[in-house]
Parts: C-alpha cells; structure tokens; sequence
C-alpha cells in the first residue's frame, strides 16, 4: 500500500512540475492523433455521406466489410503497414517508418472504418422527410450531400471524437511503426508499457492519468455534442 500511495504521490508531483520528458510524449500522442483525425475525416466523412444516399451494387457487402474492418486488431493493421513502409517494402525509398509521420497514417487506416462507418449510419437514421423534400426542391447530389451533412453535423463531429479516442488510445499501430523512441515517436500508451516493464511505475501511473483525462474529455465532449443532437 505503501508503493502504490507513493507511486500515486510521485505521479501527481510530475504531472503538476510539468516534466519534461512527460510533456513531450503527450505532446507526441495529441499531434499524432490529431494528424490521423484530420486526415481521416477528409477521406471518410465524405465517403459515408457517398454511401449513405447513394444506391449502387455491392453497398450491403460495403457496410459489412466496414463493420468488420472496426474490429480489426490494431497489430494485423501496424503489420502490413510495416510491411509496405519497411526498407523492403514498396514504400521504404521514403524512409517513413519510424517516424511520427508513420505512426498517423496507421492510426489514419485505423479509424476511417471507425468514422465512415459512423457518419454512414447517421445520414441513414436522418429524418426520412429529409430525402422527400430534396427531391421535391430538385436539390442535386452535391447540395442533397450539404443538406444532410448540415442535419447530422452533431454525429458527424462525434464521429471524429470517437475516432480519435480510438487513435490516442492504440498501441499496436504506434510500437510497430513507430519504435517506442525517446523523444521523437515515443506515445502514452508505448511509453506506459515500457516504463512499467523498467520499473518506472510512477511515471507509467503519471502518463496512464494523464492518459485516463484526455479520455474522460473526449467522453464529456460526446456527451455534450448527443444533448445538443435531442
């Protein structure tokens, strides 16, 4: 009891001295899943309205691939990245691996199944008499897309927030590509595994809290964001 209330003291006094080193790799996390969010919901955002009103063949096997591709572990999605971004690997002349910039577009290919699929099931659950009232104005794809972008606005922005706590939260996708380095690609989550496995459980505690907050935040947020939806 005694190493777990000193470990608790230890951790608050580096949260609240603003380490250094604690800073940095928080700092790492938000960038990088901030990257992957914006990037993400460039391709699909879009993507979901697309599929929500459009009608074309293979749309049923589209929505169960999404669904299936929500559950796919991050380490099978760090794999076959550091396949194609590894010296061998068809992208390695770019030198990404092992960088930050490695570490998003993993956590990018993770959470566009997340988001699409979101905003896809919210422009379908949009009020029916939407639809009946773009075709009686004669609204065409481009502004019937707008109209239901603008109704389901409220989802499709809890839609980012629940992609990027699926992004800040991973570990898989950011140990594989990016190497756990001190100080460049180091994330919360790596950077808990390792300092707990050093010994270092005060500062693996300080992270996991300050990791827990910035969950507890993107939570408020999708609270916030469903009061305003009813």
């Amino acid at each position: 009891m005694d190493f777990f209330a000193a470990s608790f003291a230890r951790a608050f006094a580096l949260i609240g001295a603003g380490d250094a080193a604690l800073l940095g790799i928080v700092a790492t996390s938000l960038i990088t899943a901030m990257g992957a969010v914006i990037a993400a919901s460039l391709v699909a955002i879009p993507a979901g309205i697309a599929t929500a009103l459009g009608e074309f063949r293979g749309k049923s096997m589209l929505k169960h691939g999404l669904n299936a591709l929500m559950a796919l572990p991050t380490v099978v999605v760090g794999l076959l990245l550091y396949g194609l971004l590894s010296r061998r690997g068809p992208l390695g002349e770019f030198g990404l691996l092992y960088s930050p910039l490695a570490m998003t577009i993993g956590q990018t290919v993770l959470i566009v199944p997340l988001i699409w699929n979101l905003v896809l099931t919210a422009v379908e659950g949009a009020d029916p008499r939407l639809a009946f009232t773009c075709r009686a104005l004669g609204a065409n794809a481009w502004q019937r897309a707008l109209i239901f972008a603008h109704e389901t606005r409220y989802a499709i922005v809890s839609s980012t927030i629940m992609g990027f706590g699926r992004a800040i939260g991973e570990v898989g996708v950011a140990m594989m590509l990016g190497g756990n380095i001190a100080g460049y690609t180091r994330t919360m989550t790596t950077a808990i595994a390792l300092e707990t496995s050093k010994g270092e459980f005060a500062l693996g505690l300080a992270l996991g809290l300050v990791l827990l907050a910035v969950a507890l935040l993107v939570n408020l947020a999708l609270g916030i964001l469903q009061g305003r939806r009813t």
